[in-house]
């Protein structure tokens, strides 16, 4: 009896000894091992193909110190938690470097030799006071540097709002030590994207400088930038990739200038639009608003003619299937058809530059049209619905109802392409002349024709017909959509300025210069920073149901027409001294008017609430699913699962 008594116990305190020795042994090996199983939908915690290709192509052992805070009270908890994310990544890298990659971490405390580590591998401390977390004076940090021989790169704050950007910029500070050498881009710009004078503030007085905008110091980090004036006449031979934006008003000599530098070999990324967003927002008054809205659409003419595109600066694209939410003036925000939220089903996902690009949005943009000149293979990387249609830019730049006539072309239309191939010139003749010299050039041609010989020009070099090989030249009807407001959220973070990208606009640009110019590895681990996932079956019910709006509304503005011809038409019939006074036929016919008016209207609104319906009742569908379905499906699992065990149990 007394053994049947201790029995169980003996086998339960040695079963629980076991089971505490078991999961003892998981975690130091789990600690040890770090793996973790990602469930994600897409694999946003898990490194990714260009990280490895990277960390693979590895020739010198990387260094990474990371600078953390230690202590219980030192760090506010959410920043806690995101250093020991960091810290689990970087032992991911050091894995998968294959032991290239070494991690080292210190802890900067105050007046130690960590800390003076820390600044001169060019990590700042932060001053923290929010809340009385931490006392004005104290400072924390969280950064790390990797260095490889005598090359170093530092991320002087690791912000936990780019949390889906930290492998990429890990993985590009590691290619940047490992292969220093930079290439050079140049930027022709009719924007002022190198930073320029407030116009508010010079009319005021003063004379505050804006920044530069923001995609120019990402370029930066990876590549040269070089400036190239809009009157060039002549791309440097050191160029690789030259970033033409905006365009407006280019000369026929730099349109030469930009074909011989694609037919010796350049490749290049044009932004063209008919309508920039920034340029009308930016001019000094109406009067220059309205003209800029007119004219100041940008393209490359001669060159576009000669491989064989189109593009009208005269209209821009609407589109219902894409569009944006947007706030004019006082009113609340509106749908807003010219301007463009693209999702995945207008992006090529077999292009490497956009494969993982899911979001891009683009403002008053034009539409290439056209078929490319013999030689030239294009490749369209973003695309309207066939539910679009060019609407007159005038009309959509002054907040004018771009769908009262909408027809919807029943076509996709390119907004970006590549053109590959053998391209061939634009100026057959040579380069365009026939401009007046200044007083200036004058005077010099008079001091070389006194110096003689010596003095005399060089002769100018061939002028090339036709590439050597094949070139690239990508096309964008865009050029807003690289604006900071277009495209990334800038935000002061104790004293550090941090950007943060809510579309992938920014992403875009880097992966086509990168494509061309640089480690194309790096194009997917910032691809996938970005995640957007719009309610596109939200989208479609809409345009549905705005479709039969618009034609109840064409309806009723043909019965207005209708019914004030007609009254026209009696009132003409009138004696002269007879007009002012309403005939019955008039009061009929008017009575007729505002009872179709009565009628329409309550069409209209009932199409408005089915169409709320429908989406509230998508909207309560989602919710549930989100909600109530997956605990009820882990219930049912789980009871089941019983259920099975104590039949088994049962049958014992």
């Amino acid at each position: 009896m007394t053994k049947n008594k201790w029995g169980p116990l003996v086998y339960s305190g040695v079963g629980v000894a076991a089971m505490f020795v078991i999961l003892a042994a998981v975690g130091v090996i789990g600690n040890t091992v770090k793996k973790r199983i990602d469930l994600t939908a897409d694999r946003v915690y898990t490194l990714s193909e260009g990280t490895k290709k990277i960390l693979g192509g590895l020739k010198s052992p990387v260094t990474v110190n990371f600078y953390c805070t230690q202590g219980e009270n030192e760090m506010p908890i959410p920043l806690k938690t995101y250093a020991k994310r960091v810290e689990d990544l970087l032992d991911e890298y050091r894995q998968a470097s294959g032991g290239k990659i070494q991690i080292r971490k210190f802890d900067p405390q105050p007046d130690s030799d960590a800390e003076d580590a820390a600044r001169l591998d060019g990590v700042e401390g932060q001053n923290l006071s929010d809340g009385g977390l931490i006392s004005l004076g104290d400072r924390i940090y969280l950064g790390l540097a990797v260095s490889c021989i005598d090359q170093k790169a530092a991320i002087p704050f690791l912000d936990p709002s780019r949390e889906r950007l930290l492998e990429y910029d890990l993985t590009r500070a590691i290619a940047q030590v490992n292969n220093p050498q930079k290439a050079t881009v140049g930027i022709m710009s009719g924007l002022p994207v190198f930073g320029q004078m407030n116009p508010m503030a010079m009319r005021m007085g003063g004379g505050q400088q804006q920044e530069p905008w923001v995609f120019l110091s990402e370029l930066k980090r990876d590549f040269n930038v070089k400036q190239v004036e809009m009157t060039a006449e002549a791309i440097d031979e050191d160029i690789g990739v030259l970033l033409v934006v905006h365009p407006s008003g280019v000369t026929d000599k730099t349109q030469y200038a930009l074909d011989q530098f694609v037919l010796r070999g350049g490749k290049l990324i044009a932004l063209l639009d008919p309508l920039s967003v920034f340029d009308s927002r930016n001019s000094m008054n109406m009067q220059n608003m309205l003209q800029r809205a007119a004219s100041g659409g940008s393209t490359l003419e001669k060159l576009l003619k000669a491989w064989g595109l189109e593009f009208d600066v005269a209209k821009v694209i609407a589109d219902k299937n894409y569009v944006t939410m947007v706030r004019r003036g006082t009113g609340g925000p509106a749908p807003e058809p010219t301007w463009l939220s693209l999702t995945p089903e207008a992006i090529d996902a077999n292009d490497v530059t956009t494969a993982q690009i899911d979001s891009v949005l683009l403002a008053g943009a034009g539409v290439f049209t056209g078929t490319p000149a013999a030689g030239l293979k294009q490749t369209v990387l973003l695309r309207t619905s066939a539910n679009s249609q060019p609407v007159d830019k005038m009309m959509a730049q002054f907040g004018g109802d771009t769908t009262k006539d909408f027809s919807p072309s029943g076509k996709e239309q390119a907004l970006a392409l590549r053109l590959e191939g053998k391209f061939k010139t634009a100026f057959p003749d040579g380069k365009p002349g026939g401009d007046t010299k200044s007083e200036d050039d004058a005077d010099e041609d008079a001091e070389k024709k006194l110096e003689g010989e010596a003095a005399k020009e060089k002769p100018a070099a061939a002028s090339l017909k036709e590439s050597a090989r094949d070139g690239v030249v990508i096309l964008l009807g865009d050029s807003d959509f690289i604006y900071d407001q277009f495209c990334v959220q800038v935000q002061n973070f104790l004293g550090q300025k941090l950007i943060s990208p809510f579309n992938g606009n920014l992403g875009l640009l880097q992966n086509l210069v990168e494509q061309m110019l640089g480690d194309s590895n790096l194009i997917g681990v910032r691809s996938r920073a970005v995640q957007n996932r719009p309610f596109t079956l939200v989208r479609k019910i809409q345009a549905q149901a705005e479709e039969q709006y618009r034609a109840r509304i064409k309806q009723l503005e043909q019965d207005l027409q209708d019914a004030q011809q007609k009254i026209s038409e009696l009132q003409r019939g009138k004696e002269t001294n007879q007009r002012f006074i309403l005939s019955k036929e008039q009061q009929d016919e008017i009575k007729r008017f505002h009872q179709k008016e009565a009628e329409a209207k309550r069409e209209l609104k009932e199409v408005r609430k089915q169409l709320r319906r429908e989406i509230d009742a998508l909207e309560t569908r989602l919710k549930w699913v989100n909600i109530a379905a997956m605990p009820f499906l882990v219930t049912v699992a789980g009871v089941s699962l019983a259920m099975v065990k104590r039949k088994k149990t049962a049958a014992k």
